[in-house]
């Protein structure tokens, strides 16, 4: 059973909302977002990256960064730049961009079942980014932003979206400079997506695992410091916005390597058939491509034996077959000689990266599908890092959940 909760909204007027939602914390860097809120007071930026208000050089995870981002959400709510619903509700969230749409359905999930694997998972997350966003939740009582996740299709949820939005005006409805169309459609007549929810076994994690864990963590807290709670609390409940897994859409996760052994190249054409003067992007699963000296080439990567979900990922042959043996790297979330472009970036980054000379070898991966994911999830296993990149992205700003 999975469980879906109205809640009252904080939000934008429909007029503010293109000039205060903002891309989310965890794809914005500090001098991004400190460039992007420049000249704009109203931007959300400045509750979910608070240091940008701050002198340059402040750690992200200063004292004063915490306060500054509870100080901003107040300031925006007293001044009326968010407004509060009077009436719990859910939404419906429709991201259009490249002529493909996926519908989801926004509102509170719950910790329990996040807590109890309801809402199963399938990465690892990092004790330092838990502190640093279970404190924001914390010091802002409040979840300023939502996590992305999905469900297996269902015709009950399918169906009541697309005659609500067919019958009913958005509240929202922009277009950003990505070329990325936002709709958001207020419904408060909630029970019929209530009880279509609660036919769901599972939710899945698609984008956000620091957030939910940071959920769980904040609502931890806020119990001990009750003498009584009843489970109903508005903490024990985070956003989150449910797409089909028909609908995702999935980008290749992409990987540079820093320095690579003289000798990489002779190394690879020792272990695997080469192709040489390909295009940049793989076509099949199982194909990697490497940009090295100029050009790109191919390898199709062995099958493990006997491989579970996790084994038959492109993401986890590469490190059994090459990154480790090959280059040495053990640990792919810790060593500091491989990193990750998103594939919203494209190949030409990676080019341009090696080509500048800050990076020795660029690795083009082939994406992962949803159902992989899935699968993954399903036997109770964790993907290699960095393992999918989910392109549209949520809009931070929206709709805000508070205790």
């Amino acid at each position: 059973m999975a469980i879906i909760h109205p809640f009252k909204a904080w939000h934008p007027s429909p007029e503010q909302v293109k000039q205060i939602a903002c891309p989310p914390y965890d794809v914005i860097s500090t001098e991004e977002a400190r460039k992007e809120a420049q000249g704009n007071p109203n931007s959300f930026l400045h509750i979910i990256r608070p240091e940008i208000d701050l002198p340059e050089g402040t750690s992200f995870n200063d004292d004063s960064v915490y306060q500054t981002g509870a100080d901003n959400l107040q300031k925006f709510m007293d001044a009326g730049i968010l407004e509060q619903d009077n009436e719990k509700a859910l939404f419906i969230y429709q991201l259009i961009w490249k002529g493909k749409t996926q519908t989801g359905i926004f509102g509170c999930v719950s910790v329990e079942e996040y807590d109890n694997d309801v809402i199963l998972k399938h990465e690892l997350t990092r004790p330092d980014k838990e502190d640093d966003r279970t404190r924001h939740i914390v010091e802002q009582q409040a979840h300023a932003e939502p996590v992305m996740l999905t469900c297996k299709d269902s015709v009950d949820i399918g169906e009541f979206t697309a005659t609500f939005c067919k019958e009913n005006n958005p509240v929202f409805d922009f277009t950003t400079q990505d070329e990325i169309t936002h709709r958001l459609w207020k419904v408060t007549d909630t029970e019929t997506l209530v009880q279509a929810f609660s036919g769901l076994d599972y939710l899945y994690i698609a984008d956000g695992h620091h957030r939910c864990k940071s959920a769980s963590r904040a609502a931890e807290y806020e119990r001990e410091k009750r003498p009584e709670v009843t489970g109903n609390e508005e903490f024990n409940f985070f956003p989150a916005v449910i797409f089909p897994m028909s609908e995702m859409n999935i980008l290749a996760y992409n990987r540079i390597v820093f320095n690579a052994p003289n000798d990489f190249l002779a190394q690879l054409k020792s272990k695997f058939t080469v192709q040489e003067n390909v295009s940049p992007e793989p076509s099949h699963k199982g194909d990697i491509c490497f940009y090295i000296n100029g050009s790109w080439l191919q390898i199709t990567l062995p099958q493990a034996e006997n491989p579970s979900a996790v084994e038959r990922l492109d993401a986890y042959r590469l490190q059994e077959f090459v990154l480790k043996p090959l280059l040495g790297i053990d640990d792919p979330r810790r060593d500091e000689n491989i990193s990750f472009v998103g594939g919203i970036r494209g190949t030409d980054e990676l080019e341009k990266r090696v080509d500048s000379g800050k990076a020795d070898l660029a690795i083009s991966m082939y994406p992962t599908a949803i159902e992989e994911l899935v699968k993954v999830s399903d036997e109770g296993l964790l993907m290699p890092p960095k393992s999918t990149w989910f392109e549209p992205k949520l809009r931070s700003g929206l709709l805000v959940h508070t205790f």
